[in-house]
């Protein structure tokens, strides 16, 4: 059994912990911004490729002494590097963290970088290059207080970068946020699902992945894990061959997205498309005051504007007022979910809420509204 930590953002760390257990992982941990967990090679391989709710996956490789830089610099060049990075293999380092001696996270792991290399220079009279980009290895050091953890990284590019999504609408949601909404909604492949202020379509899309029981690592060609020393590419074809398998090819319940926006619209239908879905979800081009319900009753998830990045506050006032309206008036029987940012402008709803969720969408912090529509 292995140590592992998941890093998720603020606010998720109790729903991550919760996919992480389903997933099998054993002595699951939440603590601030991540989980820590326990598992096998396999656990971590399935982590990758399903987990719909974290960020990254982490393997620590040690904890050293940091009380100032060159502290940091002989601690790291003592590791025997060579147990996980070939001079062949790319190298970059990230670092998260600070003390009173190292301020800044970028000369951190410039730092931890060079005792790697110098060490490598040593041993074998080259060195891995750098690529900041794509590389082989990515090393992660966290700084806290006088010590500094390092880490393998297994994911390479963060999670929530599934690999379907080629275009972006203003001021989307990260998938792994709206796969946590939809843990929140307590969401079921059952219920039809609607949200209509899809934008480009991550809320439909990741309920219908969720739904069609489609893996999100599928979409992705490249884990870090894949360079290590120990990659085992029997266990990941396996996993990958399963995945497959257990994909449902029909939906129980419809999903649909709605927008007035065209050209967003059909920046949903490409990435339903690169799912291999645009023929099981339903996207729908309509003013939100011409909205009528797809069936009798379900689930509403919608994140409108909250005066932040789009739009005013005034006149979303007037905007925010007219969905209460239209919920309380064609959707009875549902049970619909505002996230918004901001207070005022849920107050201009007018429906009584059921539940408050707080959650953060980046660094804003939001409050997921529930409505009982009886």
């Amino acid at each position: 059994m292995n140590q592992y930590y998941a890093k998720v953002a603020k606010g998720l760390e109790n729903i991550a912990a919760q996919e992480l257990e389903s997933l099998g992982a054993k002595n699951v941990s939440p603590e601030f911004t991540g989980v820590s967990f326990t598992g096998d090679k396999t656990l971590l391989y399935r982590v990758n490729l399903w987990a719909r709710t974290i960020f990254r996956v982490l393997v620590p490789i040690t904890e050293v002494r940091c009380v100032n830089r060159d502290v940091l610099y002989k601690e790291v060049k003592k590791i025997p590097w060579q147990k996980y990075i070939s001079p062949k293999n790319t190298l970059a380092v990230h670092c998260t963290g600070s003390n009173e001696k190292l301020k800044h996270t970028h000369y951190t792991a410039l730092q931890i970088k060079d005792a790697i290399t110098e060490q490598q220079i040593e041993k074998f009279r080259y060195r891995s290059n750098i690529d900041t980009k794509n590389p082989d290895i990515l090393i992660n050091a966290h700084i806290e207080h006088k010590n500094c953890i390092l880490s393998l990284d297994s994911s390479g590019s963060s999670l929530h970068q599934r690999g379907y999504r080629l275009a972006m609408g203003f001021a989307p949601l990260k998938e792994t946020l709206a796969a946590a909404l939809l843990e929140m909604a307590e969401y079921s492949p059952d219920l039809p699902f609607l949200d209509p202020l899809c934008g480009s379509g991550t809320l439909p899309l990741e309920a219908s992945l969720k739904a069609l029981n489609i893996a999100p690592g599928l979409f992705k060609n490249k884990f870090s894990f894949m360079n290590w020393r120990d990659f085992d590419k029997s266990i990941w074809e396996d996993l990958l061959t399963e995945a497959k398998d257990n994909q449902l090819t029909e939906l129980k319940s419809i999903i649909v997205g709605s927008d007035k926006n065209l050209e967003v619209l059909s920046q949903a239908r490409a990435n339903a498309k690169k799912c291999g879905i645009a023929d099981k979800i339903k996207f729908i081009q309509t003013d939100i005051s011409n909205l009528e319900p797809p069936a009798d009753k379900g689930i509403i998830i919608c994140n409108p504007p909250y005066g932040e990045r789009l739009g005013e506050v005034e006149e979303l006032g007037k905007f925010y007022k007219m969905l209460g309206d239209i919920f309380k008036q064609r959707f009875t029987g549902w049970t619909a979910f505002i996230l918004t940012g901001n207070k005022e402008l849920s107050k201009q709803v007018g429906l009584r809420t059921s539940g408050r969720i707080p959650v953060y969408n980046g660094p804003i912090a939001c409050t997921l509204l529930k409505y009982e529509l009886y």
